[in-house]
């Protein structure tokens, strides 16, 4: 292998993001490595919950969802398979009056971004959804919204950019970031060195990171979002299910396994390793069987957890750096990313190739960060 590659965008970080970018670069036939320091889809993007939802997001992100939510519709076109996606819909529930205000009124601006919901009182509720248990003061379905196979995902995504054209180079963190003549000089473990002419920074939890070594300082957190699945029960749980605020949220795939998410687990960025904790996960089943009452004989069959970036104010970091020419950002999705990746590699390719994009990225900007100063490189 020579001593240095040259291209003209470097993607850091084989995740549902990066290997959305690098099929959208490859498929404008621009020349394109990725580097992951694991597997692609080794971390968040393979074992979150995989919801495909746009009810209940913070607005800023809704231009992005519905661009997501049309390519999740036509996913075996782009990348030869659908990843298991289907419209099951989405089911959010409030337990009071307060949250069913939020309801009506998240409802209410998000018919802005032509996105419309379904306001139901408990007797409906009860009505289309009988497994459903009772005291909930109502709930909004969105029947567009769905889910899909997290596990499937990225590979499919990282397969497809790989017969565009794309290099991916799995095995291989990215030691340092230097500024050069033709844009980034990048030394990455085990070489080559990569010389491009563009940068992003898809590396998730370990985007402030990757950031650092560009010369970017960010506020973030690390997370474990906590997952459940159970063993196959009889196929009723046909919508994915949500709670207003805080709470469980879980699906059932067609084969009758119920997948659980709720509350964090334990997460060692440096080691990039996680696991879920037991009360968590105990007080997860518990809330679960209070909205599915039938489950309360489900039998877990595993645990786990992933490790994810979390940022201040909950929203990603998407877009060019207002510091650094040539450097794109694009972490931080606090937990709920999977949905938006598609249409977050579509835009940042547009963002590089053509200096702008139709999909609206206003109050996810890089800049927003008052700490995000330029640091010494």
């Amino acid at each position: 292998m020579s001593a240095r590659l040259e291209t003209e965008v470097l993607v850091v970080g084989g995740g549902l993001v990066g290997c959305a970018t690098a099929l959208a670069l490859a498929r404008r036939r621009t020349p394109c490595i990725l580097v992951e320091r694991d597997r692609c889809g080794a971390h968040a993007s393979g074992v979150n919950y995989g919801g495909v939802r746009r009810q209940g997001r913070a607005l800023a992100e809704l231009p992005l969802a519905n661009r997501a939510r049309r390519l999740w519709g036509r996913l075996e076109r782009l990348v030869g398979h659908d990843s298991e996606f289907r419209a099951t819909g989405h089911l959010r529930l409030a337990r009071d009056a307060a949250e069913l205000a939020e309801l009506e009124r998240w409802a209410r601006e998000a018919r802005r971004f032509d996105v419309r919901c379904e306001l139901l009182g408990p007797a409906e509720l009860a009505a289309r959804w009988p497994w459903l248990g009772p005291g909930f003061a109502g709930g909004s379905f969105c029947p567009d919204d769905g889910q899909a196979n997290p596990r499937l995902t990225t590979p499919l995504f990282a397969r497809a950019a790989r017969e565009q054209g794309a290099r991916i180079l799995e095995g291989r963190g990215v030691i340092a970031v230097e500024r050069s003549s033709r844009g980034f000089r990048v030394a990455i473990e085990g070489g080559p060195e990569i010389e491009a002419r563009v940068l992003v920074n898809g590396a998730g939890a370990w985007g402030p990171a990757v950031a650092a070594l560009s010369g970017e300082a960010f506020p973030a957190e690390v997370i474990a979002p906590n997952m459940l699945v159970s063993e196959p029960l009889p196929y009723r749980i046909v919508p994915n299910l949500g709670m207003v605020g805080s709470g469980v949220y879980l699906r059932q795939i067609p084969s009758g396994s119920v997948i659980f998410g709720g509350g964090r687990g334990v997460a060692d960025p440096l080691t990039r390793r996680s696991r879920p904790l037991t009360i968590t996960s105990l007080a997860t089943l518990a809330e679960a069987r209070r909205i599915v009452p039938d489950l309360a004989r489900a039998t877990i069959l595993r645990t786990w957890s992933g490790i994810e970036g979390r940022m201040p104010d909950d929203l990603p970091v998407i877009g060019p750096s207002p510091r650094v020419p040539g450097l794109f950002h694009a972490f931080g999705f606090s937990g709920h990313g999977f949905m938006l990746a598609p249409a977050v590699g579509a835009v940042l390719a547009e963002l590089i190739l053509d200096g702008h994009s139709a999909t609206s990225l206003a109050g996810l900007e890089p800049g927003r960060f008052a700490t995000g100063a330029l640091v010494a490189a």
